[in-house]
């Protein structure tokens, strides 16, 4: 008899397009989204959690090639085998689609204008690249039930007001603001928008969209293939085009290029361009209204400007958009110098919630990508942003006997607000649990043999003088050892509370 095949041991890897993050990194995140939090709290919005899972029906089908229901989403299907399957579900991925599903749900219980912020990952089913993973993090606020253009200006201040509090100086980002309507009177002057049919030429429409938004990227010849007849990328892969003629594609490409030297110069020429356009010439008033509105704030054009070139690649904006870029260069893999690029995005998206309702719902919103934003922080700050975080104190196991003193060592530091771990693993070698203590990024060691038991006194070892004084001292210094305390039992909690404030470091910020 055949032996029973062996069952392979699975792969210890995560998927594709996937990561894993660990306690710095984590603790770095968190705290980016307590400060993004406090920014949009300031502005009077209120936070919401939503499920990270819709139906496929609920979420639409806004994200870009999306033909079938699990294409471009995570989905599956309940009870698929089933003679009557149920729902297909799908992870979601953005916070904006399942906000038009909250307000219509819950509209009768919520305030008119609606103001909400969330924060949470989102996942989307696309082909992984080099910094682009299939899931991420993403800080959203929005306004539902306000048709101002006061409300898009507002979230144009608040993006600009929370990349200076995560840390990013003022000259190193710009706000650009456009107009979906603009856009669609361009279309219409170019022949590819019928007021009277709107299906018509969606396809098309689509297209030149995504293709406006890869400007940064591809250039003005890339983008002019893509209105074309089509453009093959670096790795082979072809990208059909729009179909646009050469005259079609001069429109837009005009349109995209109509930036000026100053705000009411780029608003001159996007009014030219509409031409006798009715939603082209509301976009253009619109923008004006918000140039106005940034401009008594305050809000110049170091910081906001009207950029044509600005589209955002989703089906459901309908009016103004706007997106955050990062001005200042990075050296990439290949080490050459590029711009950091985008890091939030936003508009106005007025029939999302009609989906559900089937009533004219206005709304507005911006989303900022955490992961991006703190990637380019790291990149701008270099070490600073990659500085481990502070790990623990750890007090070590000298008497395995003994654990139960240590161990309430441990709860009086914790009761101090000090963050603080007894070592767990073998206590066979003491230099095992120093090693242990420096992999972690502990401040302070504590020690207590049978010796300093008796004598009512531990050793406390302030492990970040210690890492600096072995760098460059003697010998003979080094075994003096200036980094190490020998203290009353009793004094415990107020040595290592000195030792933390010298390092700039305070009970539970000692650890992140």
């Amino acid at each position: 008899m055949a032996k029973p095949r062996k069952q392979p041991r699975p792969k210890a890897e995560t998927p594709k397009g996937f990561r894993d993050y660990f306690g710095p990194e984590v603790a770095r995140r968190d705290a980016m989204l307590r400060t993004i939090g406090q920014v949009y709290h300031r502005y009077g919005f209120d936070a919401l959690e939503s499920s990270a899972v819709e139906t496929v029906e609920a979420l639409g089908k806004f994200l870009p090639d999306v033909d079938r229901p699990n294409e471009g989403v995570f989905a599956w299907q309940e009870d698929a085998d089933a003679d009557r399957p149920g729902d297909w579900l799908a992870l979601r991925y953005d916070l904006t689609a399942p906000l038009a599903r909250v307000y219509a749900q819950h509209r009768n219980d919520l305030p008119t204008p609606y103001r909400r912020y969330a924060m949470g990952p989102v996942w989307r089913n696309e082909k992984p690249g080099p910094g682009r993973f299939r899931q991420f993090y993403q800080c959203d606020a929005d306004t539902v039930g306000s048709a101002s253009m006061a409300a898009d200006a507002e979230v144009c201040a608040m993006v600009a007001d929370t990349l200076e509090a995560v840390g990013i100086p003022r000259g190193d980002y710009i706000v650009r603001v456009n107009n979906r309507k603009v856009l669609n009177g361009v279309m219409e002057v170019a022949g590819v928008l019928d007021p009277a049919d709107p299906a018509r030429f969606a396809d098309a429409r689509g297209i030149v969209l995504r293709a406006i938004d890869k400007l940064d990227r591809l250039g003005v010849d890339g983008v002019r293939a893509l209105l074309g007849a089509g453009r093959k990328d670096e790795s082979g892969d072809f990208t059909a085009g729009a179909g646009l003629s050469q005259a079609q594609a001069d429109v837009v490409i005009g349109f995209v290029s109509a930036r000026g030297e100053t705000g009411a110069e780029t608003l001159a020429r996007l009014a030219d361009l509409v031409g006798l356009s009715v939603t082209g010439r509301e976009g253009v008033d619109e923008l004006e209204q918000i140039a106005a509105l940034l401009a008594a704030q305050g809000y110049g054009g170091d910081r906001i400007v009207i950029d044509p070139s600005v589209v955002r690649g989703l089906g459901y904006y309908t009016g103004p958009v706007y997106e955050a870029e990062l001005t200042f260069e990075i050296t990439d893999e290949k080490g050459r110098p590029r711009q950091f690029g985008s890091v939030a995005g936003g508009g106005r998206y007025d029939d999302l919630v009609k989906r559900f309702t089937g009533q004219a719902v206005p709304a507005t919103g911006v989303s900022i990508g955490v992961d991006r934003l703190l990637a380019a922080l790291q990149a701008k700050q270099g070490d600073v942003a990659r500085a481990r975080a502070p790990g623990p104190v750890v007090v070590t196991v000298m008497d395995r006997d003994r654990l139960a003193d240590y161990q309430a060592m441990v709860a009086e530091l914790r009761g101090a607000g000090i963050r603080a771990e007894v070592y767990l693993g073998n206590p066979k070698s003491f230099g095992n649990q120093l090693k242990y203590a420096d992999q972690r990024g502990s401040p302070v060691a504590v020690i207590e043999g049978a010796d300093e038991r008796a004598r009512g006194v531990v050793q406390v070892k302030d492990l970040i003088l210690g890492a600096r004084i072995a760098e460059s001292a003697t010998l003979a210094e080094w075994k003096e050892r200036p980094s190490q305390f020998e203290v009353a039992r009793a004094d415990l909690r107020e040595k290592v509370r000195e030792i933390l404030a010298a390092h700039g470091l305070s009970g539970d910020a000692a650890g992140g």
